[in-house]
């Protein structure tokens, strides 16, 4: 059995720790077709939390039931290659048999970079229903999932969600499912850009209980040949914390510690920890720090002089700043998706490993 980890943004694990029933509302969409609530899912979550495993299980769900998928990342133009694949899909679907139903499509060329001008924009639209039109007749109907939502331009978000409606009132079958990071979220459907996506069913990811990853420690190595004793599944599992990016790291190199050994111990999972940690940092930390300022990375370290949850005007009278200014730097590594709100003046670190991270590197 060759290792079954995927610590890979956005690739499916061997088991999807602490999401049953996650998908339930969706699924049952599916079966409704039109205007059913679950259609509109929003994932929401830290960094490495499983967000883009969440769109792929969607996904999935939607194709076993005969949907057709398109998937997007919110990136530069996306709305306009949602439109050439919806073109794609129509055009498949148009030439095929009544009972057809699409498995895959591959879209090349996507010729719209910019923002679609309204005689794009209704083009967008007539192509939409058409394929919709399609898909209603052979008893399916299209999912659409964009992930990094919070990196989205705010004008195709708005087109976007006004079109979608506009499939719903006229009864076709769509279903919209966003991922990005929370604070980023809020303030999209706050603006009054897509007020529509406020009916959104929205799910806020966390990480799973340590009791659940021991379990699925013990169950993936057992069936792979590698017998993992109950504590020692206990301390790799404690050392994720949960969290499912580093759920998948640990796992991954207790797999090749016990492929080069004859039976497991402690000192085969301090290892497979250890290194987990060190890719968790270069990986998801590293990166996430790479765009904060100076001034940024003084809040951080004054929050990492906190065990658990900070005080903001602690954090102040530590970088001695004036209160307006803490805010606007709280803000800005909430959006950034490094800190999170714990109560009403109180904020605590979204990234696991990020207070240790700084401790060890001031």
């Amino acid at each position: 059995m060759e290792n079954p980890f995927k610590p890979t943004a956005g690739a499916t694990p061997p088991d999807i720790i602490g999401r049953q029933g996650l998908l339930d509302e969706f699924a049952y969409g599916l079966r409704i077709r039109s205007g059913a609530p679950g259609l509109l899912t929003i994932f929401t979550g830290a960094r490495g939390v499983g967000k883009t495993v969440m769109l792929g299980a969607a996904e999935n769900t939607a194709r076993t039931q005969g949907w057709a998928v398109i998937s997007e990342t919110a990136t530069h133009g996306f709305l306009g290659r949602i439109g050439n694949a919806m073109g794609e899909f129509a055009d498949e679907l148009g030439d095929g048999p009544s009972g057809r139903k699409i498995t895959g499509v591959t879209v090349a060329g996507f010729g719209v970079t910019t923002h679609l001008p309204p005689e794009k924009q209704v083009e967008w639209r007539e192509t939409g229903a058409r394929l919709l039109r399609l898909l209603d007749s052979r008893g399916t109907g299209l999912v659409i999932t964009v992930d990094e939502i919070h990196a989205a331009d705010r004008q195709e978000i708005a087109q976007l969600a006004a079109d979608v409606q506009h499939f719903i009132r006229e009864g076709l079958p769509i279903g919209l499912v966003f991922a990005g990071l929370p604070a980023a979220v809020s303030d999209l459907l706050n603006e009054g850009v897509a007020t529509f996506l406020r009916r959104a069913d929205r799910i806020d990811l966390h990480g799973a209980s340590i009791e659940e990853v021991q379990r699925s420690y013990e169950q993936t190595f057992a069936a792979g040949g590698f017998p993992l004793e109950p504590a020692l599944a206990a301390a790799a599992a404690e050392a994720t914390g949960g969290y499912p990016f580093l759920i998948q790291l640990v796992g991954y190199f207790l797999w090749q510690e016990a492929e080069e050994a004859s039976e497991l111990t402690a000192a085969h999972v301090e290892h497979a920890v250890a290194a987990a940690h060190r890719r968790n940092e270069r990986v998801v930390i590293e990166a996430a720090l790479s765009s904060a300022s100076h001034r940024d990375l003084d809040f951080l370290r004054a929050m990492a002089e906190d065990d658990d949850a900070s005080s903001v005007g602690d954090i102040g009278a530590r970088i001695v700043a004036k209160p307006n200014t803490i805010g606007n730097y709280r803000s800005r590594l909430i959006d950034a998706g490094l800190i999170e709100p714990a109560g009403y003046g109180i904020v605590r670190f979204a990234i696991p490993g990020l207070r240790e991270h700084l401790r060890e590197n001031r």
